[in-house]
């Protein structure tokens, strides 16, 4: 496993952590206030392929503060990691939330680099309510840190399934332990992600698979509203799992991800293909 960094326009660098392998070439994104980290186990059940995680800028070991958080420039990332670090191979892109998002668009624009989707609770109806999106920002920015140490952290944060990403994503400081990203820039981020992306959805060209949790953030409206615009869509429908299933339904998470992998796309109760 090595770590490589890709510099980008802005003097933005962007960490990507490269397992390996001679396989068909697998990005992983994670989503908002996330890192590759909490990636890496799915990274390596994925043996049979060389994965990339990349922490997306404004996360991770990357860029912390960028001036540029457009999704042109998150996209652009993805493109330059690819083309860098996997000259002349077409990868499958998989992302989750924010990931999903990135991921998707990032299809739409360099077709000719990527083979496959896969996003795990990613939409891209954005939304029309700008509360959202200061509410996170809020919601981070609240965060009463340096937190004293990870006891700390966990009673403010709670117990669901990301709380123990974002604990093991803590920083050292000589004050206590801080976030690896910034409230504001978490914001202005998902805002980004808000606006309605339906064009390049419905132009998309390349094989697609859909997967949302029985507990994710999705209603079936919006589900259904996704694969009635795209039908050719591959849908799976999690039997549990919250909005990070890549964390708390890990084992049905991988095994629907390593079969369509693999294109073995046979249906059981779990899938709904539209």
């Amino acid at each position: 496993m090595t770590s490589c960094v890709v510099q980008r326009p802005g003097g933005v660098c962007i960490a990507v952590t490269d397992l390996g392998g001679d396989g068909p070439v697998v990005v992983l994104l994670h989503g908002l206030a996330g890192s590759s980290r909490e990636l890496l186990r799915t990274a390596r059940a994925l043996q049979d392929h060389r994965v990339l995680l990349v922490d997306q800028r404004g996360h991770g070991a990357s860029t912390r503060l960028p001036d540029d958080l457009s999704r042109d420039a998150f996209v652009g990332d993805v493109v330059a990691a690819i083309e860098e670090l996997a000259p002349g191979s077409r990868a499958t892109l998989v992302g989750q939330s924010m990931g999903a998002h990135t991921a998707f668009l990032a299809a739409a624009a360099r077709p000719d680099l990527v083979e496959g989707l896969v996003m795990l609770e990613g939409h891209v109806s954005g939304s029309d309510d700008p509360r959202e999106a200061a509410g996170l920002g809020a919601y981070f920015a609240s965060w009463p840190v340096p937190f004293r140490d990870e006891a700390a952290a966990r009673e403010f944060l709670g117990d669901d399934a990301i709380v123990d990403a974002w604990v093991a994503d803590l920083q050292s400081t000589d004050d206590g332990l801080v976030p690896r990203f910034d409230a504001a820039v978490m914001q202005r981020t998902i805002e980004a992600v808000h606006e309605p992306r339906w064009d390049e959805w419905e132009a998309l060209q390349v094989p697609t698979l859909a997967i949302f949790a029985k507990h994710g953030m999705f209603s079936d409206a919006d589900k259904d509203e996704l694969i009635r615009r795209r039908p050719e869509t591959v849908r799976v429908d999690l039997s549990g799992g919250s909005h990070d299933a890549h964390l708390d339904a890990f084992d049905e998470w991988i095994d629907v991800l390593r079969r369509w992998l693999s294109r073995d796309q046979a249906s059981d109760s779990r899938t709904v293909v539209r």
